[in-house]
């Protein structure tokens, strides 16, 4: 095992640690393989299933699992008006399982997220039954200040680029604060416990993962 591989399995055990104080269960994974076959292992048959936008599921090949399997799938995408999504909406609350990623964990076992529309942390704080997170090692910062910041300087501005949004940080490459219409910035929420134990799994994995 690489000397990094060393450091990321020491730094996770000590952030699991402090997971379990919080409510949350932790797991680590060296890659992104191992991180699939324990994702899958949460999953009941028969149980809804539903997802905040994430590049690190679309990177471990989850997604790709979903859509060929014979879950009940809850995917925002396929609603298209208004009245469609409201009613998807309204059963990805109550999924069995929503999977997403955290945008920052701190050392001390907090997440740190921030979302534009607000659907991704609104299931991560209530609804869905089960919140299995899926984190690169590289999510990884000192404190929730931090954590922040390296949202909207390093995940954001290639995050909108991705999506074609028309932000400034799209053109500067940090962030400007910006109050546009367009801003994906506008929840910010720190997770600091789980109120139910257990409710909130996160799976930290040895690689690179996501923005």
């Amino acid at each position: 095992m690489s000397p990094k591989k060393v450091y990321y399995e020491n730094l996770a055990d000590s952030i699991i640690e402090k997971f379990n104080k919080r409510g949350i269960e932790g797991y680590y994974c060296e890659n992104a393989e191992e991180a699939l076959l324990t994702a899958k292992r949460f999953l009941t048959p028969g149980c809804s299933i539903s997802w905040g936008g994430s590049q690190t599921l679309s990177e471990i090949g989850l997604l790709d699992e979903f859509t060929a399997s014979d879950y009940i799938i809850y995917d925002r995408s396929n609603a298209k008006t208004p009245e469609e999504k409201s009613a998807m909406y309204s059963k990805i609350v109550t999924a069995d399982y929503f999977f997403m990623s955290s945008n920052a964990i701190t050392l001390d076992g907090q997440l740190v997220n921030i979302d534009g529309s607000g659907n991704r942390v609104a299931c991560l704080i209530t609804g869905p039954k089960n919140v299995i997170i899926i984190a690169g090692m590289n999510k990884i910062v000192t404190d929730v200040t931090n954590g922040i910041e390296r949202v909207r300087n390093m995940a954001t501005p290639p995050n909108v680029v991705r999506l074609g949004v028309k932000t400034p940080c799209a053109e500067l490459g940090k962030c400007a604060n910006c109050l546009i219409d367009e801003c994906i910035c506008c929840e910010i929420v720190i997770t600091r416990k789980s109120k139910i134990p257990g409710r909130i799994k996160v799976i930290l994995v040895g690689e690179e993962l996501g923005y």
